[in-house]
């Protein structure tokens, strides 16, 4: 099976969040359970713990992910975009289905910047940290989360499905059904 466009796009927006991925991997370190920590938090007390947990080279590498953090929302957002796309031209997917693949990970993005502004804030305006805005910025996150990884979820389900009928011979290679999948 020859790859479309759209496969050359979708493998280098994927490859592409791969490695901006391991970039923030390896700029957080150790201290990447942290920032867990604090994307989950749900007290002041409990946010102001991990940053109070953290000396000055654990700080340092806590801030230094937020540079490429503001650039990796786009590249996960345009790879899931783009995987729904073209899990579109293979799958029959509901309007609803496909609305909503589209828009997960643009909001799944949007929510990642907020987090970053607040995070970034807040680790220098520790006054600044209250029990509603650590709960809100939370939330913000674990949406975040929920909606990227249940995207890539679907998308890869998705994909499998196609992938298995074109493997078993009820999908021909150009992406025509040959049966139902």
């Amino acid at each position: 099976m020859a790859l479309t466009a759209l496969d050359r796009k979708l493998l280098g927006w994927s490859a592409a969040y791969v490695v901006s991925q391991a970039n923030i991997a390896r700029l957080l370190g150790p201290t990447g359970p942290k920032l867990l920590a604090t994307q989950t938090a749900m007290s002041a007390r409990s946010y102001r713990a991990v940053l109070d947990s953290m000396d000055e080279a654990e700080t340092a590498r806590f801030r230094s992910h937020f540079g490429p953090d503001m650039v990796h929302p786009i590249i996960y957002a345009v790879a899931l975009c783009t995987g729904a796309k073209r899990l579109g031209q293979l799958a029959d997917l509901s309007p609803a289905t496909r609305r909503a693949l589209y828009a997960a990970p643009v909001v799944a993005a949007a929510a990642d910047y907020v987090e970053n502004v607040v995070d970034l804030h807040l680790l220098d305006h520790r006054e600044a940290i209250t029990d509603a805005r650590v709960r809100s910025i939370s939330t913000v996150s674990i949406t975040k989360w929920i909606l990227s990884l249940g995207t890539l979820a679907y998308l890869s389900q998705g994909f499998v499905r196609v992938w298995a009928a074109m493997a078993t011979g009820r999908r021909d290679l150009s992406g025509e059904a040959s049966g139902n999948i």
